[in-house]
């Protein structure tokens, strides 16, 4: 490749964070720490030994309120957000130190994490960074949900959700060749029903979930507003989006298209496309390359599906 490919890049300085899980309600400090240029993003926990788990698809585990990864039965909950900051801002290698199961929530969206790496810096290194170019597409489908990932340049993702009042449909369309992330998605916040408080709390989730760090939406709207974007909760589901979709070790060069996709099968995507090798290839984009259109190709489909709710939107 030519010598203008992008770099790899690590965060400048260690950074720290404290708060609570979202699910478990436990407390958590979080460590980012500079990592070696080729070791990817990897978690260590400090209370279980250092015991180390890497962001990359084989280790995925619990996927139903949020994306978790194990190894040896050690668990990570709740990655989602975190991994979808170091996407978005080009952080190809950090190790993230945890002293608990699960990761902060902070403020329910990835902005905590975009504004302390950008007060930290980045520091470029002496590797190429190689993107995921997908070939031709491949798709996940379950009922009338659905998600595909498409050949294309740059990196384009049109998402579409339907929820219950107050929500109801929404669709966005976000190129992160842009680089817009910081502005345009990390803000976006996780969200959730009153009515549906009491029934997920004795499932075990939303411990941690406070009026500080999630969208309560009642019957007449949010209860804790105002939003930070109209459409913020679509922009939030492609913050998880990109935040699971980190979890194929690289940025990916190509169009995603969703329709209520869910965190489930944004990571069974990761899988699939992993196992079809034939899909895709391993390349170094030019840093001079043209920016690409938010215009999704020609080989996305029209989605015409007919949506019915969704239980909760966290």
């Amino acid at each position: 490749m030519a010598s203008s490919a992008h770099m790899e890049q690590t965060i400048a300085a260690s950074l720290e964070f404290t708060g609570v899980g979202l699910h478990s309600g436990a407390p958590v400090t979080l460590k980012l720490l500079p990592a070696p240029a080729g070791s990817g993003v990897v978690f260590r926990r400090t209370d279980l030994d250092n015991f180390e788990i890497a962001a990359i698809g084989r280790n995925v585990a619990k996927v139903s309120y949020a994306t978790s990864l194990m190894r040896q039965g050690v668990l990570i909950s709740t990655t989602e957000h975190l991994l979808s900051a170091l996407i978005g801002l080009g952080v190809d290698n950090v190790i993230v130190e945890l002293d608990n199961l699960e990761l902060p929530i902070l403020d329910g969206s990835a902005l905590p994490y975009v504004q302390a790496v950008q007060q930290a810096g980045l520091r470029t290194q002496r590797r190429r960074r190689e993107s995921i170019r997908v070939l031709r597409p491949v798709e996940v489908r379950d009922g009338d949900k659905f998600i595909g990932v498409y050949p294309g340049t740059g990196y384009t993702i049109n998402y579409s959700i339907e929820f219950p009042a107050p929500v109801g449909r929404q669709c966005a369309i976000i190129d992160l060749a842009a680089e817009t992330y910081g502005t345009c998605i990390a803000p976006a916040r996780t969200f959730g029903y009153r009515a549906l408080e009491e029934q997920m709390r004795q499932m075990g989730l939303i411990r941690g979930a406070s009026p500080e760090n999630i969208i309560v939406l009642g019957p007449k709207g949010p209860e804790n507003g105002p939003l930070r974007f109209d459409d913020e909760y679509v922009r939030h589901k492609i913050l998880d989006l990109i935040g699971d979709l980190a979890l194929a070790g690289h940025r990916i060069e190509g169009h995603v298209v969703a329709e209520r996709a869910g965190h489930a099968m944004h990571t069974a995507l990761v899988s699939r496309l992993l196992k079809d090798r034939s899909a895709w290839e391993l390349v170094c984009i030019p840093s001079k390359a043209e920016k690409p259109s938010a215009k999704v190709t020609e080989e996305a489909p029209a989605l015409t599906v007919a949506p019915t709710p969704a239980l909760a939107g966290i």
